[in-house]
């Protein structure tokens, strides 16, 4: 049996190169301010945002090349900072508008403050746990956006065919999202529902970035998470929709009866609570398999603190194995939580919630890092994770005796900090993945995600309120808490549950029987946590990874399949890539382009003519993918990273 040779990445550990430049620093934030503006937009608009990792890292290359420099690290430190904007601005969209909706907006001031505690909390919990997700579980969790984004570092460094692959992936990805989102040459995302099986339902969301991620993450992750979809979408649903059909008034937190409820309805009211509980659950389960490392990492943590031994200079560990010193984080972390128990009051009550924070903190934290090592942060279930979160902080402060909107505003700021600490450790864990495979420094890279968090979290409240402004002749005070430009769904749905707690009506069946999907799946040898996130979130994204992955195990067979394997994952890279910038540019400037009913060049208004054509644009793509990675290659392929082991699971 040969044994395995220990993984060496692309900058060796006895090599120094640049890499925690000015102009690197200069150009990371640059890109963190107009990412973070842009997914704010896009967030409060339609309820998800797009990675800015890869992105960034493409723009780092263009702009150092043309200052006729740049090494692979600066370029990895720009897309480090860089990707923090978006992933801060996620996590303050998500829920600081539900402050909104309550009435009791947060000032500019207090945003800072409430962004800079919970991305702190993100990045400082993170650091311990580095080296089991990192070195540990390498070629178990394949991190997709981390990989992706070190193949095109890695690819633009060498340049030749490697590059041009990636080039041609970048161009595929952006020329497809600009004809379904600009264009509108056909929809972007298309469902078939079956009625006569009660709202049994398959879709597709015709999306380039996630027919990359399929491709990089592997079959077996794929398969997981559809099969979630499909318990979801073609068991469950039929279900709830047959039982509560003949059911004359609304069921649970819906507002309309089941019987007039499509299947998105349904999804939203019932399978998403569902979904959430099994996510909680599956997170649950996988920090129990994670003990002992974070309980030696721990140990680690404490014995820093009294001896004071592990430092930036530790010259008895390799350049690439030296994270932030681990009492600097200890410290850092206690500051951090006294300032938040300052910010919500200081008391008796407010400790107690903020040891809930700090225990949640942790757990949801470390479930966000392997979560986004197994499917990537595009895909990461944030508002279920964060939902968990809300409803134990606002069942303990209902047992403190807190009540109505005061105890309701208290849960949704400890809420906003935990899900700013999930993004922000998903950020994280992406951008360390990709720093592991060049060969960066941790502890340089650990910085510049602090550098990026004060830099971020200082212009995030300006770009609230911007949006925040109604427009001319409206009567609301508040634009996110009007629901005409900006529904902000993920703030309503936080609005939501926290209401619902404190006013006792709250799902908990909905939530209980997750839960219990998620244990069931465990006990028969499956990964809960990736079937989990299927069930959690709509199957038409399920759908297009699911066709990367297979696809991706297909081009990996027969003699050649090494070579094609690492092929698709640089165009898939690409792919990522182009259609994330599209994605940002389209959904940025959407409100300029103008509204077209049915089909733009090709005069197809049927609903089978146009869900027909969405499959066929999309085999297209697959199709381009599939032959670039198939094509001869003339050079061999350079050493790079080891390509992700998305098939191996949890």
């Amino acid at each position: 049996m040969e044994e395995k040779k220990p993984f060496r990445p692309h900058v060796p550990p006895e090599r120094s190169v640049a890499e925690f430049t000015l102009r690197a620093a200069i150009l990371g934030s640059v890109i963190a301010v107009v990412f973070g503006a842009a997914n704010a937009y896009i967030g409060l608009k339609v309820g998800m945002t797009v990675s800015a990792s890869i992105p960034a890292a493409v723009i780092s290359m263009a702009v150092l090349r043309a200052l006729r420099g740049g090494t692979v690290l600066e370029n990895n430190i720009v897309q480090t900072i860089g990707s923090s904007g978006e992933s801060l601005a996620a996590g303050v969209v998500f829920t600081i508008p539900a402050l909104f909706i309550l009435g009791a907006a947060p000032g500019i001031g207090r945003i800072f403050v409430l962004a800079s505690l919970g991305g702190l909390l993100g990045i400082l919990f993170w650091i311990p746990l580095r080296r089991y997700l990192m070195v540990k579980e390498h070629g178990v969790l394949p991190f997709p956006e981390g990989t992706a984004c070190a193949q095109v570092l890695i690819s633009g460094e060498q340049g030749g065919s490697r590059w041009a692959l990636v080039l041609a992936g970048i161009g595929l990805g952006a020329v497809f999202q600009f004809l379904a989102g600009a264009v509108r040459l056909f929809k972007a995302e298309v469902e078939w529902t079956i009625e006569k099986f009660h709202k049994a339902t398959l879709g597709l969301s015709a999306e380039a970035a996630m027919l990359g991620v399929g491709f990089i993450i592997g079959p077996r992750i794929a398969l997981l998470m559809f099969a979630g979809g499909a318990l979801g979408w073609f068991v469950l649903i039929p279900l709830i929709h047959y039982f509560g059909a003949g059911l004359s008034g609304p069921l649970g937190l819906a507002s309309i009866p089941i019987s007039k409820m499509e299947p998105t309805d349904l999804w939203k009211s019932y399978l998403r609570y569902i979904g959430a509980g099994g996510v909680a659950m599956g997170g649950l389960l996988s920090i129990g398999k994670a003990l002992p490392t974070i309980a030696g990492s721990f140990r680690a943590v404490f014995r820093d603190v009294v001896g004071g031994k592990a430092g930036i200079g530790e010259a008895a560990a390799d350049r690439t194995d030296r994270d932030l010193p681990l009492k600097w984080v200890f410290w850092g972390a206690l500051a951090t939580i006294l300032t938040l128990w300052l910010v919500l009051g200081a008391g008796g009550k407010t400790l107690v919630s903020v040891a809930c924070v700090v225990v949640l903190g942790f757990f949801l934290v470390t479930v966000a890092a392997r979560i986004c090592g197994l499917v990537g942060s595009s895909s990461s279930p944030v508002s279920g994770m964060t939902i968990t979160g809300l409803i134990v902080t606002s069942l303990l402060m209902v047992s403190l005796g807190f009540t109505g909107v005061e105890g309701q505003v208290a849960a949704l700021t400890i809420g906003a900090v935990l899900c700013i600490a999930i993004c922000m450790s998903g950020d994280i864990a992406q951008d360390l993945k990709t720093g592991y495979l060049v060969g960066a420094t941790p502890w340089k890279q650990q910085t510049a995600n602090l550098l990026a968090l004060l830099v971020s979290a200082s212009v995030i409240g300006f770009t609230i309120y911007l949006l925040d402004r109604p427009p001319a002749g409206s009567d609301v005070t508040h634009a996110l808490a009007g629901g005409t430009t900006f529904k902000a769904p993920q703030a309503n749905l936080m609005h939501m549950v926290v209401k619902g707690i404190f006013e006792g009506n709250l799902p908990w069946t909905l939530l209980l029987a997750g839960m219990a999907i998620a244990v069931v799946v465990e006990l028969v040898g499956v990964p809960s946590l990736p079937f989990a996130i299927g069930l959690y979130l709509p199957v038409s994204l399920s759908t297009p990874i699911l066709a990367g992955g297979l696809l991706g195990h297909l081009l990996g067979r027969g003699k050649r399949g090494a070579e094609r394997k690492d092929r698709v994952v640089l165009v898939a890279s690409g792919l990522v890539a182009g259609g994330a910038i599209m994605g940002i540019l389209v959904n940025t400037l959407g409100q300029f382009l103008p509204e077209r009913p049915g089909q733009f060049l090709l005069p197809v208004d049927t609903h089978l003519g146009s869900t027909l054509f969405t499959v066929a644009a999309f085999a297209l793509l697959a199709a381009g993918v599939w032959l670039l990675a198939t094509r001869q290659s003339t050079e061999r392929t350079p050493d790079g990273p080891e390509p992700p082991a998305g098939s191996s699971g949890e």
